[in-house]
C-alpha cells in the first residue's frame, strides 16, 4: 500500500504491438507489486485500444508501457486518444525502454509522463509514480 494513499495504487503495465521483449516489462511489474502497488500485467502484443479498455475496466491510477520496438511515436499517442475519448484525464499514461530523447520531448507535449530510459532506477520509477498519483488521484 502506498505510504501516502489509504488504499494501494493500481498500475497497468502492458506490451503495446509486436514488441515480444518482456522481461523489463515483467522485472517491472514486479518491483511496482513489492513497493505494495496492485498490478495488471496484460502481456504481450496488445492493442491500444485493448490496453485503455483494460486500464478503465481495471480502475488503475497509471498504464505503463514497455517499448522496445520504436513504435512510441505512435503506440502512445493512439493510447492518448482512446483514453480522452473514456474520458481518463486523470491516469497517469508512463512507460520506459528505448526512446530517444527528442521523442521524450515530443511525447511529454502531448500529455505522456516520465519516459524512463534503460537503467533507470525502480525506486525512482516508484517514486514518481507514487507522487503523481498522489497529487491527481487522492481519492
Amino acid at each position: 500500500m502506498s505510504k501516502i494513499l489509504k488504499r494501494p495504487i493500481r498500475v497497468l503495465v502492458a506490451k503495446v504491438g509486436l514488441d515480444g521483449h518482456d522481461r523489463g516489462a515483467k522485472v517491472i511489474a514486479t518491483s511496482l507489486r513489492d513497493a505494495g502497488m496492485e498490478v495488471i500485467y496484460t502481456g504481450l502484443r496488445q492493442t491500444p485500444e485493448m490496453v485503455v479498455n483494460t486500464a478503465l475496466q481495471e480502475d488503475v491510477d497509471a498504464i505503463g508501457i514497455s517499448i522496445l520496438s520504436g513504435a512510441h511515436m505512435t503506440v502512445f499517442p493512439r493510447i492518448i486518444e482512446f483514453m480522452k475519448e473514456k474520458k481518463m484525464d486523470d491516469v497517469l499514461i508512463t512507460g520506459g525502454g528505448i526512446i530517444p530523447e527528442a521523442d521524450r520531448r515530443k511525447l511529454s507535449e502531448m500529455g505522456v509522463g516520465e519516459l524512463f530510459p534503460p537503467g533507470t532506477t525502480m525506486a525512482s520509477i516508484v517514486t514518481y509514480i507514487n507522487e503523481w498519483v498522489t497529487a491527481h488521484r487522492n481519492f
